[in-house]
Parts: structure tokens; sequence; C-alpha cells
């Protein structure tokens, strides 16, 4: 069998490629399921939420806002608009967004109980999901242990600082205008493991 120059040099660059993906001397995307620590971690389908979920959550966000006090204020801000998961290792960044996650529950769990119960169920019920999958990327002892430094335990005190401090309305406010970044930037980010950059 004769093949031209052109399939031949593509056989080659196949090869070539398979071999060294699989060696390990080019640089392949780390899946977070292979993370230190990390047990049975499956967050690529959180990569987007569908039309629906989306449509649950505006509802919700609007309903929210609505509900929230005028007069509402906090000494911190629990989620700075300078928060940015891409500045944290890749084994971090489900750490961040389950303390961000925990939070978001606790508050939003409260609120249910009010006149916005329906209106929260749905997200409710998919947060609670995510969290779930969530909690099999996060590696044993790594909010605890020495593992948690610099900027992820910056963060990390930031939450529970506020969780302890700041008033419920503040809470409020805070996990509301939060949850849309919450669902399109850092759970895609943790979903995309390292091509998140």
């Amino acid at each position: 069998m004769k093949l031209d120059m052109a399939t031949g040099c593509r056989l080659v660059l196949m090869l070539l490629t398979t071999v060294l993906t699989s060696t390990g001397a080019v640089p392949v995307p780390t899946p977070l399921r292979t993370l230190p620590g990390a047990r049975g971690c499956h967050m690529s389908q959180f990569k987007s939420l569908s039309p629906q979920e989306l449509k649950a959550f505006r509802r919700a966000k609007d309903a929210l806002e609505e509900s929230l006090l005028l007069n509402w204020s906090c000494s911190s801000h629990p989620f700075p608009k300078a928060r940015d998961l891409r500045r944290l290792q890749v084994w971090e960044r489900p750490v961040a967004l389950e303390a961000e996650l925990a939070l978001t529950l606790k508050v939003l769990g409260t609120m249910a109980n009010s006149t916005l119960g329906d209106t929260l169920e749905q997200p409710l019920h998919t947060l609670r999901y995510i969290h779930s999958k969530l909690q099999a990327c996060v590696p044993a002892q790594a909010t605890t242990g020495p593992r948690a430094q610099g900027l992820l335990r910056q963060w990390l005190h930031r939450i529970h600082k506020a969780e302890e401090m700041e008033s419920h309305d503040c809470l409020e406010a805070s996990v509301t205008f939060n949850l849309f970044r919450l669902l399109t930037l850092d759970l895609k980010c943790v979903a995309s493991g390292d091509l998140c950059v």
C-alpha cells in the first residue's frame, strides 16, 4: 500500500501525540476527580445549568431582592467582587466554592421558611444536589489542616467571620447578590478543572 507524504506525516504526528500524552511529556488537563484526596469527584456536569434551572434561580433572585430590607448594611463583605477562583490552585477551588455554597444554603434555607418557600424550593434542591457532588471534590482536611494557606485561608476566614459576626440581613443581601456569580462563574470554574484559567 502506497502512502502519500501528507498522510504519512499525519500518522507520525498522531503516533507522537499518543506517545507523548501517555508518557506525561505533554501537559494534559487534570480532571478534578484525580486530585489528591478527591473521592469520586464529577463536577463537569455543572459547566452550565439548564435554562429551566437558571430561570428558577432568576425568579428566586428577583423575589429575594424584593424581600430585602432597604436599610441593611455589612461591616465586611463575605463575597468581595475582586474574588476570583482562578487565582487559587485547582485543588483549592472546590474548597472555596464549598464554603461559599454552604453559607448560601444556610442563609437561603432559613428564608425558605418564609413566604418565599415556593419560590426557593427548586433552587434549594439544585444547590443541595450541587453541594452533595462538590463535597466529593474537597480533599480531606483541606479546610482545617495545614494545607489551607494563603489566599484560600483568607477567603475561608472571611466567610466564617461574616457568618459569625454579620447580621442576618447582611448575609441575606450578600448571598442574594452573589447567587448568579456562584452559578455562572465559580461553579463553572470548578467544573472546568485546570481549564479554568
